[in-house]
Parts: C-alpha cells; structure tokens; sequence
C-alpha cells in the first residue's frame, strides 16, 4: 500500500456498533481500490488501522493525482477530528459524512455536518434533514459474507443452542430497540412451539443493565430461562453463520436511522418480522421478504411470527425473496459505487 493515502476511513468508537458494520462492509470493498487508512479502531475484515495522530501525519501529502485526501465519517467526534484536520491544521483534507438519523440532529451535530464538503444520505427521509447533500445512497450488504446455509437445522445444531431451531434480535438491550418487545413475544410465542430457542444477541451498556435485568426476570417468571438465551455481545466475525443458522429474525425497534441485521438475515435467506422503522419497509416490500408491523407491539410481533412458523411453504417462500433482494436491491456493491462517485465530485472539485 502507498505511503500517500487517498481516502481516511474513521471508525472511532470503542465499540463495535452498528455504524461501524456499515462502515466495515463498505471499508473491505474499499481496500482494494484505494490508498485508504482505517482511522481509530479496527473494523472487521480491513487493513490495520492507524491513530487519529498518524492520520494527521500521513494527510499532509495526498496521493499522488489526488488534491488532498478524502476523510470518510459517520460520528461526531470523528467529524471534529476531520474538520481539526482540514481547518485549524490546515492539510489538504476534505470531509465526507454519512448520515442516515431519520430525525433532526441536535444543535452541535447540525453545526459539525454544515461544515462537511460533502454529505451521503441513506434514505430520502435523511436527506431533508441535513445540509449539503449530495447523494442518497441506501446501505448495502455483502451477500458474500451473509448467504443462505446447505443445511440450516445442521447449522443450527452446530451453534449449541437449544431447540431445534432458532429465532432472534441483534442489537443493544435497550428499549429504544425493542429488546422488551422481543422479550414478551417470545413469552407468548414459545409456548406453542417446544422446538425453537430465542436468542437475545448483545449487550446492555451501564445505563440499560436494570433494564436488561428485569428481561431476564421476566423470562425467567414465564419459566423460558433455558429456551430465551442471552447471548451477550459475539464477535463480528462469529455472526455470518449463527445469522443464517437462524429461522427468523426480529427486529422490533421504536427508532432507528436505517438498520442493518435485517439485510444481513435476508442475504442469509431468512425471514424477517419487523417494526415499521428504519428502512424495514423498503427492505421487506410488501411482506415480501418478510411481515411489518405498524407498531413496536409484542401482541403484534408475536402474531406475525406465529403466522409465519405456522405455514412452513410461506415461510420458505419468504426465505428465498428475502435472499433475491437483498442480491438484486441491496447488494454491497451499489453503495461502493455510490460512495465512489461523491468522492470523485469532491476530488473533482477541488
């Protein structure tokens, strides 16, 4: 790799989050096209990364063709590390930020964004909330990393979990994703199916472990301790195949930006219930993929996941649209080439 870097790549969260797997996915694709730095903390599958100083250093010479080198960011702290770069020490840096919030910022991340050069949206509804935008483009998915399993009861086995098939939510236990939502519709839900587990997969920050404790009182009332399994956090390495040893993913938020683990259980073919938040709707289309529900409701979730493990022909079918969209509208590879051509405007222009 050349010593002149084109494009910086930050990542400078102490943990792995769900904007980091978007930049991660995004970052391998990227590896082999550009001189790039990963700036801050590792991401998944990419090049070692290097500090936030050495990003300094390494920004003063571009390389060469190029009039200064691209910092591609997504948090606040790391738009402050871009624009200390470009403004106050004055390297020839130009700034990119991905926002995908579908609600208005607040007054400081408002400010930092106006002071981009150039912004991605993930969704038009994003796009009206920010200034500077050059391009909508939706998150994708690596469809090479997430695919369908040969034998998904094997693959399932193969994880150590009870049961003899499984269903799950991906995120942090917290409330504004839905974790309690997914909770009581296991509650409901496991009852009528003795042959499936529930996994809760992540963890609770400090602020949300009373919160996380009282889940597990509840499981744990209804007599389901064995049977809803709180994984804690796993490694982003480990998640490809537990995914597509799953049977259906739920994803029950109140909020969110845009939403990740559902297009990585699609790629992986498998159903998907979600609440209408997010991208789920775009992601699903019409119950193809999967069923929406209008509310983050446990009654509604659960019935909708009852609807589908009830009728094994739909449910198969589901699975193999939820796999054809993911490789035919989300694929990683259109928001490569999105990304790409904002950064060649902004080289352009410089």
């Amino acid at each position: 790799m050349s010593d002149q870097p084109e494009l910086m790549v930050t990542n400078m969260h102490r943990n792995f989050t769900g904007v980091s797997a978007t930049a991660a996915a995004v970052a391998r694709q990227q590896a082999t096209r550009y001189a790039m730095r990963i700036v801050g903390r590792a991401l998944t599958g990419c090049p070692a990364p290097v500090s936030v100083r050495q990003a300094f250093r390494l920004s003063r010479t571009p390389a060469d063709g190029r009039p200064f080198v691209l910092w591609h960011v997504r948090r606040n702290n790391e738009m402050r590390a871009a624009i200390w770069a470009r403004d106050v020490l004055k390297l020839p840096v130009r700034t990119v930020f991905t926002s995908a919030a579908q609600r208005r910022h607040s007054a400081f991340p408002r400010w930092l964004i106006a002071r981009m050069d150039a912004v991605i949206a993930t969704t038009q509804e994003a796009a009206a909330l920010v200034p500077n935008v050059h391009s909508v483009v939706h998150h994708g998915v690596d469809t090479e990393r997430f695919h369908p399993a040969a034998d998904r009861d094997a693959a399932w086995r193969d994880t150590g979990y009870p049961g003899r098939f499984g269903i799950a939510t991906i995120g942090r236990i917290r409330p504004e994703k839905g974790t309690d939502v997914f909770v009581d519709a296991m509650i409901k839900l496991l009852p009528d199916f003795p042959d499936a587990a529930a996994l809760v997969i992540g963890k609770a920050t400090p602020q949300h472990r009373g919160f996380a404790a009282e889940l597990r009182q509840r499981v744990e009332a209804a007599g389901l301790s064995q049977r809803i399994v709180f994984t804690g956090e796993l490694a982003a390495d480990h998640l490809p195949a537990l995914v597509r040893s799953l049977s259906l993913l739920i994803a029950p938020p109140r909020y969110e930006g845009y939403g990740m683990t559902p297009l990585e259980a699609m790629a992986s073919a498998v159903p998907i219930v979600a609440s209408d938040t997010g991208f789920f709707s775009a992601f699903i289309g019409e119950d193809r993929a999967g069923t929406v529900v209008h509310a983050a409701d446990a009654d509604r979730v659960a019935s909708a996941a009852r609807d589908l493990m009830q009728n094994p022909m739909e449910l198969a079918l589901k699975a193999g649209n939820a796999r054809h969209r993911a490789e035919e509208l989300f694929g990683i590879g259109s928001e490569v080439e999105g990304i790409h051509k904002v950064y060649e405007a902004v080289w352009g222009a410089g």
